[in-house]
């Protein structure tokens, strides 16, 4: 692409911008910076929240706004302000206690603006918590406030986070939606909430109407992100569900730099 000032790429970041040890590549760094002194933008989608991405904002020096909590906010870092953001609904809560008393080893935690709560630990939300190099605080889930809940995470194993999907689809709880972030992961959110929601709102805010955009996803919260996009690509490790949705099928994978990748090939194309 010649011109590339209308061009912004929005990435994932577990699986696909980050490599398996949660780091940036110096290769994705360094086309990342070739990509916007070129003209080019660049931003993330992701679940982390406000605290936890905040590292990684400073690194990338973005000076976009950043989808954040898998779709529920656009959050402006430079200016401190929230653009955009919706919330579960208050039956979030006794759907999250009916969840935690019908399905075994489930930690789990609440996700607000102001930080990250945790109503029922074990190794996997333990495993999260570390990832996302943040200090929780520790709640008791009947007590919280059902107030401005942005999203719910459920963690456990694999095949314990099976039980949890099979319950939640028996019970067809219909004033919120879930998705599957990770293996181990399992997250509830606002009915309306998702990436490709969150990307759509993005393309309405101001200056941003005549842009074309490029996702990259590796996982199910990416799918509609990628849908929604004018290009969508994935990594080479993507999941099968998610390659069936993309534009374009990437050789590299999360640990071969697949961003950069796909910025060398915006740049040539």
């Amino acid at each position: 692409m010649k011109d590339l000032s209308k061009v912004i790429i929005i990435s994932d970041m577990d699986g696909t911008l980050l490599n398996s040890e949660k780091e940036i590549s110096k290769e994705n760094l360094d086309a990342i910076d070739k990509f916007r002194n070129m003209g080019g933008h660049f931003t993330v989608a992701t679940g982390r929240t406000i605290q936890s991405f905040e590292q990684y904002a400073k690194l990338l020096k973005l000076d976009m706004p950043v989808i954040l909590y898998n779709g529920a906010m656009i959050y402006d870092y430079a200016e401190d302000k929230i653009l955009y953001s919706v919330y579960l609904p208050e039956e979030a809560k006794d759907i999250s206690i009916e969840i935690m008393e019908n399905v075994e080893n489930i930690g789990g935690e609440i996700l607000k603006k102001e930080g990250t709560y945790i109503f029922e630990n074990n190794e996997y939300e333990q495993l999260h918590t570390d990832l996302c190099r943040i200090t929780p605080e520790f709640c008791c889930l009947e007590n919280m406030s059902s107030e401005k809940w942005l999203k719910v995470l459920f963690a456990s194993s694999p095949e314990n986070l099976e039980k949890l999907v099979d319950f939640i689809d028996k019970k067809g709880y219909n004033k919120v939606s879930f998705v599957k972030s990770s293996e181990i992961f399992y997250e509830m959110l606002e009915p309306s909430s998702n990436k490709g929601t969150a990307l759509d709102i993005y393309r309405k805010l101001d200056g941003m109407q005549d842009f074309k955009f490029i996702s990259i996803g590796d996982y199910d919260n990416d799918i509609e992100m990628i849908q929604m996009a004018d290009f969508g690509a994935v990594p080479s490790n993507a999941q099968p569900e998610v390659k069936k949705t993309a534009d374009i099928l990437l050789k590299s994978s999360c640990d071969k730099n697949a961003v950069a990748e796909l910025i060398n090939m915006l740049i040539n194309y």
